[in-house]
């Protein structure tokens, strides 16, 4: 973050030097922009109360301040995956509002994270919990960026529920990670165990895909962007489960919500660059709502960068994304209660729960 440092006091000498140009004209008072001023309710409102300039500060001063924050927001170096987590960074991405380092593996970005050449990570769920336990508490999450991305694929059209894969042979990827653990939870949820279904682990989608093509009465449980690219390859293939939608109705909020992804940052650099992190915030949020509006305006810049693999199948992917931007009392409301239910299935998964101090912004 030194280099952060150099960029906002660069920004503040150029301002003052605006002002004394400017010197005897009115001043403008138009403070922040409308687009900024519209997310105000994702920030963390106390942070902003303790940096609000003083009365007697002036409009031209406020303007120097946050001209500043924008210069350093501009170069905070922010680390994704490819996959829909990085897909609410699409319209930052546009706008150039960050550095911005897409990468295939989450243990990328835990290493560049802990290593300094990342400010900002977007990382699983599960992950972040892990890191707060390795680094001893020096990480915390900053918001939830995406939540449940698992998908139930099938030529049955007739499955509509969690009950109906009673009996069933379900092919899917991930045991002993993550979407394991979350099928699990959603199975006890219905009122059934792993006994009442088959489970068939395969090592990547391509496989489940062609095994759920060959068994009509199969389920394939798939992350997307490949449940809907499977579909679009195989017109007699159907969406049948929406496991975010599923959770939300068989939990009723017990066990938070599904949670895929969240985004991440040293407590080191919150606390020392705190009005930047909520300005990152503030634009993480306007760029989620910008995909899930018009998922065709960030369709290009999220194949192009290979998030997903092609314009066309990002934008009938994206709405299926779940993606948010979820900060504060709410992020750990649902995050806490997913952390909790997988460390119910597999503590390993998690380390350990995480305690408040883990969550930035709350109460």
């Amino acid at each position: 973050m030194k280099r952060l440092t150099s960029i906002v006091l660069l920004a503040l000498l150029l301002a003052v030097l605006g002002l004394c140009a400017c010197a005897g004209s009115p001043a403008d008072s138009s403070g922040s922009t409308g687009s900024e001023s519209a997310s105000t309710d994702v920030v963390n409102t106390d942070a902003q109360a303790a940096n609000k300039p003083g009365s007697g500060d002036s409009a031209d001063d406020q303007d120097a301040e946050r001209a500043a924050a924008e210069a350093e927001a501009d170069a905070l170096r922010i680390g994704s995956m490819k996959g829909p987590t990085s897909v609410g960074l699409a319209h930052m991405m546009q706008l150039e509002q960050g550095e911005f380092t897409v990468v295939a593996a989450a243990d990328e970005l835990t290493g560049l994270l802990l290593q300094d050449e990342l400010d900002i990570a977007l990382v699983p769920a599960n992950v972040a919990a892990l890191l707060y336990q390795r680094t001893e508490g020096q990480i915390q999450v900053i918001d939830v960026n995406t939540l449940g991305v698992l998908y139930g694929v099938s030529l049955d059209g007739s499955i509509s529920s969690v009950e109906d894969l009673y009996g069933r042979t379900v092919y899917m990827t991930g045991k002993g990670t993550v979407p394991e653990y979350t099928f699990a939870a959603l199975l006890e949820a219905a009122g059934m165990t792993a006994e009442d279904v088959t489970i068939q682990f395969c090592s990547e989608p391509a496989e489940v895909a062609a095994q759920i093509a060959q068994h009509s009465d199969a389920v394939g449980i798939l992350p997307q962007p490949y449940a809907t690219a499977i579909t679009i390859k195989n017109s007699d293939m159907n969406i049948v489960l929406d496991l975010n939608e599923a959770w939300i109705e068989l939990t009723g909020g017990a066990l938070g919500d599904f949670v895929t992804g969240v985004t991440v940052a040293k407590t080191a650099t919150i606390q020392e660059h705190q009005a930047v992190i909520d300005l990152f915030l503030q634009r993480h949020e306007q760029s989620a709502a910008a995909a899930n509006a018009d998922p065709a305006s960030v369709a290009q810049t999220v194949a192009e960068l290979g998030i997903i693999e092609s314009e066309s199948l990002a934008e009938q992917a994206i709405p299926r994304c779940n993606v948010v931007c979820l900060v504060g009392d709410s992020m750990k409301e649902v995050l806490s209660g997913y952390l909790e239910c997988l460390y119910q299935q597999n503590p390993e998964s998690v380390g350990a729960l995480p305690d408040d101090s883990f969550y930035y912004g709350c109460a």
